[in-house]
């Protein structure tokens, strides 16, 4: 009998029609992450590859590693960068990802 009443209870205390207010939060924190996360992370890879489809001969730029070096020559995946007189190294041009040909170097 006492096991009745607290079922009897039990359901008393559920909100009746919650489940589609579950699914509104959830569908509103997914579109939310998408616009504070996933919306400018897409933008700023575009910009950066962007960068690397127009570098040119010439173009100061440092790679991921922080190597700073003077484009040479320029390949469909590599880059030959010059970091000091007649040192040159060949690296892809994934890892460019600033470029500083209007700033001053030291």
């Amino acid at each position: 009998m006492n096991y009745m009443i607290l079922l009897q209870a039990a359901e008393a205390a559920q909100p009746q029609g919650g489940g589609w207010t579950m699914w509104v939060m959830l569908i509103l924190i997914i579109v939310v992450m998408w616009f504070f996360m996933i919306r400018p992370q897409r933008k700023q890879q575009k910009e950066l590859q962007k960068f690397r489809d127009g570098l040119s001969k010439g173009d100061k730029v440092v790679t991921i590693g922080g190597i700073y070096g003077t484009v040479v020559e320029i390949k469909e995946k590599t880059l030959l960068l010059e970091v000091d007189s007649n040192v040159k190294i060949k690296v892809d041009k994934n890892s460019v990802v600033k470029d500083f040909s209007d700033a001053q170097q030291q």
